[in-house]
């Protein structure tokens, strides 16, 4: 994972295995001033990704900002349907 100014880029598996670890990562990067959260090079998912993505988008409104995601993994798009909350993911763009 790394950060290129308000872009932060995740990479490798994000699973109920590791997702405490990203959330925590993720979260400071958005306190330091991330808007953008690139998960293109993402390799393996489950909800708990998902789970994480909202909790960025809470954590950026209490700092007073929005936060959006690029690259959803086309899985996530499918367990967002799955669950509803598709429509609350800011700036969602799939891998084609």
């Amino acid at each position: 994972m790394r950060r290129d100014g308000t872009r932060w880029m995740v990479s490798g598996a994000v699973t109920l295995a590791n997702v405490g670890a990203v959330l925590a990562e993720g979260a400071k990067e958005v306190r330091a001033g991330v808007r953008t959260i690139d998960l293109g090079e993402v390799t393996e998912i489950d909800s708990s990704l998902l789970a994480a993505m909202l909790s960025w988008m809470r954590d950026a409104r209490r700092e007073g900002a929005e936060i959006g995601f690029t690259n959803m993994p086309e899985g996530l798009a499918t367990i967002a349907r799955l669950y509803g909350v598709d429509g609350l993911l800011p700036g969602a763009t799939q891998h084609h």
